[in-house]
C-alpha cells in the first residue's frame, strides 16, 4: 500500500516542478562522456590520460596465446575485455561522429571522440591477426567476478578467447567488421592510411562471418553468462553490410542488404530495442537512410520494407504505434531490470537521427495512431536525455559527476578502490571485497561521465554499490549518447543531415608545431552567381572552378565537401566524397572543371582535396 501511494505523490510532484527544471549543459555532458572512456581504459595508458586515478593495466594480456592484446576497454565495472559489446561501442561512437562530428568540433570534443574510437579500434586490429581469426574475449567473468580488485592488481584469469572457421561466430566478427567499417569513416580525412587498414579488416571479418556461420558464445562459450547473442547472427551479417555500403560505396554489400533483407530478418523483424545484442533497428534505420538518398537502385522495394519497420521502432518509442515501448511514470522507456539505460540512450539516438533524416527529406513519420513531425522525434530524444540528465521525480542525474544529485557508490572496481598512485598496497583478490566492496561510502575516485544502469519501473533508484543492475556502468551506454548530447547542444532547429557531410578535423593543440603544406597543385575558386526566394526561404547558387595547376595530368580526384545544405551537380558522388563526374576521367594540365550547387545558406560550401594523383 505505501509503494502505490508514493509513486503518484512523486509524480504529482514532478509533474508540478517540471517546469522549474533548467536547461542542461549537454557540451559539459558531452566532454563528461570522454572521461569515462578513459577511465576504462586497458594497457598501457598515455601521456595525455586526463584521467589520473588510473594506471596500467593487463599489460600481458594475450601474451600466453602468442598474441598481443594489450589495450581495448573494460567493458562495464569489471576486469574483462569482451569483444561483441567493445565493438558495438565503437560503431556507436563512430556512428555519432559520422552525423554529428561538427556540433563535437564546434564544442571543442571531436579530437577526444576521435581518441575514443582509435582506443578500441587500435584493440580490434590486434585482435584480427589473422583474416579468419579473431579474438573475442580476455579474461572470464567467473573467476573475474569472484574477486573484487582494481585493473591494476588483477589476479584473475586472462586468458584470450578467439572464433576461427572450426569455431565460427559471425555475430562477432560482423559486429567488429561494423566497427571497423564505420571507424574508416571517421579516419578517412585526416589519417587515410589508417582508414584504408580499418576498411581492409572489414572487409575480411565480413566474409569470414559470412562464409563460417555461427554464434560467438557457441564457440566462446565463457560469454554466454554475460554477453549470450540472443538475437544470433543475421542482424550482425545485414549490420555489417549496412556499414560496408556506408564506408565503400561497393554495390556489392547493398546488393547484400536487398538481397538477405526478408531471409535475415531485416525487413521482417518490428523492433522495441536496439543495442549490443539486437542489431534490427539500427540495420532498418540505416537502409531507410539509403532509401531516402535514392541509393536504393532496384532494390528500391526491400529497403521500403525496411523503412517500414524503422518506422514502426520510432511509432513504438512515442507510443503511437501498434506495439510501443513501456515507459515508467516518469516518462522513461522501460526494458529490463538491469542496465536498462542502455536503451534509452540507444533509442534517443536512433530517434535524433532518423528526425534529421526525416527533416532532411521533408517527409513525416506515419503512426498508426497519425502523422508525427520529425521535431516530435527529435524532442522525444531530448526528454530522455533531460531524465537521465536529471529532470525525473527523484531529481536524480544517472550520469556520474554531472548535476549536485548523482550516483556516489557505482558498482565499479576501479572508481570504488583507492587509487594505486594514493596508496600502491596491493588489494588482494577478496580482500577488495572484505574492505572496499562492502564500505558504505562514497568512492574514493570519481568515475565522471559514466551513465549508470538507471532506475526502475516506477523511477525508483538505490544508490549502493551492491546494487549492479542500477548502479554499473558501461561503455555502450554512452556511445549512443554522445550523438544526441552534440546534436542537442548544436540546436533544436530544422537540421539537414542526407546531405554531404564530411568530419572536420580536430584542431591542433597551440603548442603542437605544425608543418606548413606545400603550394597546392589544386585550386579551387568558388563564387555565387545568383539567388532568389521560394516561398519565403532564400537559395544560393554557387560556381566552383577547379583548375589543375600542375604541369601534369591530374587523375584519381577525391574531394570532400561539407557544410552544404542544397544539391550539387557536376560531380560524381563516391561514399562520402565526389570524384570526376562519368564523362571525365582525368584533367589536363592547366585546365579547369566546373561543378555548381544550390543551398540555403549565404556562404559557400568548404570544398577540400581528400586525394589525386598526377600522371
Amino acid at each position: 500500500m505505501m509503494k502505490s501511494f508514493l509513486i503518484p505523490m512523486l509524480l504529482i510532484m514532478w509533474l508540478f516542478s517540471n517546469f522549474a527544471f533548467g536547461s542542461h549543459n549537454y557540451a559539459d555532458a558531452l566532454s563528461k562522456s570522454f572521461l569515462f572512456y578513459e577511465a576504462q581504459r586497458s594497457g598501457y595508458l598515455p601521456h595525455d590520460q586526463r584521467v589520473q586515478w588510473r594506471g596500467n593495466s593487463g599489460l600481458h594480456d594475450g601474451k600466453a596465446s602468442g598474441v598481443d592484446l594489450v589495450g581495448g576497454y573494460y567493458d562495464a565495472g569489471d576486469n574483462v575485455k569482451f569483444g561483441l559489446p567493445m565493438a558495438f561501442t565503437v560503431t556507436m561512437m563512430s556512428w555519432s561522429i559520422i552525423e554529428y562530428g561538427s556540433q563535437m568540433s564546434e564544442s571543442g570534443e571531436l579530437s577526444n571522440a576521435m581518441n575514443a574510437v582509435k582506443w578500441g579500434t587500435d584493440y580490434l586490429l590486434k585482435a584480427h591477426p589473422e583474416p579468419d581469426v579473431l579474438y573475442g574475449e580476455v579474461g572470464d567473468g567467473t573467476t573475474d567476478h569472484y574477486c573484487w580488485q582494481r585493473p591494476e592488481d588483477m589476479t584473475t584469469s586472462r586468458t584470450a578467447y578467439r572464433i576461427d572457421p572450426s569455431r565460427p561466430g559471425s555475430d562477432l566478427a560482423g559486429e567488429t567488421a561494423a566497427a571497423m567499417a564505420a571507424a574508416s569513416i571517421v579516419f578517412r580525412n585526416g589519417n587515410p592510411a589508417y582508414a584504408n587498414e580499418l576498411i581492409s579488416h572489414a572487409y575480411q571479418l565480413f566474409e569470414f562471418a559470412d562464409k563460417y556461420r555461427g554464434k560467438y558464445d557457441s564457440s566462446i562459450t565463457v560469454a554466454q553468462k554475460y554477453y549470450r547473442s540472443v538475437s544470433g547472427y543475421a542482424d550482425e551479417l545485414l549490420w555489417a553490410a549496412a556499414w560496408l555500403y556506408k564506408a565503400s560505396n561497393k554495390q556489392y554489400y547493398l546488393n547484400y542488404l536487398g538481397r538477405n533483407g526478408d531471409t535475415l530478418g531485416g525487413t521482417g523483424w518490428s523492433m522495441t530495442e536496439f543495442g549490443w545484442d539486437v542489431k534490427y533497428a539500427g540495420v532498418q534505420t540505416l537502409a531507410a537512410k539509403f532509401l531516402m538518398q535514392g541509393n536504393a537502385g532496384n532494390h528500391s522495394a526491400v529497403f521500403e520494407k525496411y523503412q517500414d519497420k524503422a518506422e514502426n521502432f520510432m511509432c513504438a518509442c512515442l507510443g503511437k504505434g501498434n506495439q510501443n515501448i513501456h515507459k515508467s511514470p516518469g516518462g522513461l522507456i522501460f526494458r529490463q531490470r538491469w542496465n536498462n539505460m542502455q536503451f534509452v540512450t540507444s533509442a534517443s539516438f536512433l530517434a535524433t537521427v532518423y528526425s534529421d533524416y526525416l527533416a532532411s527529406a521533408r517527409k513525416s513519420l506515419k503512426c498508426s495512431y497519425g502523422s508525427v513531425s520529425p521535431s516530435e522525434l527529435l524532442a522525444f530524444a531530448k526528454l530522455q536525455v533531460d531524465y537521465l540528465l536529471g529532470d525525473n521525480p527523484r531529481a536524480t542525474s544517472y550520469m556520474v559527476g554531472y548535476g549536485k544529485n548523482y550516483p556516489r557508490q557505482v558498482h565499479h572496481r576501479g572508481s570504488s578502490i583507492v587509487s594505486v598512485k594514493v596508496d600502491p598496497t596491493f588489494v588482494s583478490c577478496r580482500g577488495g571485497y572484505a574492505t572496499w566492496y562492502t564500505r558504505k561510502a562514497n568512492d574514493p575516485n570519481l568515475l565522471t561521465g559514466a551513465i549508470v544502469g538507471g532506475p526502475d519501473a516506477y523511477d525508483n533508484f538505490a544508490d549502493q554499490r551492491d546494487n549492479y543492475e542500477q548502479t554499473e556502468p558501461a561503455t555502450y551506454n554512452n556511445a549512443a549518447l554522445i550523438g544526441v548530447l552534440a546534436r542537442l547542444h548544436g540546436g533544436q532547429s530544422e537540421y539537414s543531415q542526407l546531405l554531404p557531410v564530411a568530419i572536420p578535423q580536430p584542431k591542433p593543440d597551440p603548442e603542437q608545431k605544425v608543418t606548413p603544406a606545400l603550394a597546392s597543385d589544386i585550386v579551387i575558386e568558388q563564387r555565387e552567381t545568383a539567388s532568389w526566394v521560394h516561398e519565403g526561404k532564400t537559395y544560393y547558387r554557387y560556381s566552383a572552378i577547379l583548375t589543375n595547376k600542375s604541369s601534369k595530368t591530374l587523375k584519381k580526384l577525391q574531394l570532400s565537401v561539407f557544410q552544404l545544405y542544397g544539391s550539387l551537380w557536376g560531380l560524381s558522388k563516391y561514399g562520402d566524397t565526389y570524384v570526376f563526374p562519368a564523362w571525365l576521367n582525368s584533367l589536363s594540365a592547366g585546365k579547369s572543371l566546373e561543378f555548381v550547387y544550390i543551398h540555403s545558406v549565404n556562404s559557400p560550401a568548404v570544398v577540400s582535396v581528400s586525394s589525386y594523383t598526377l600522371v
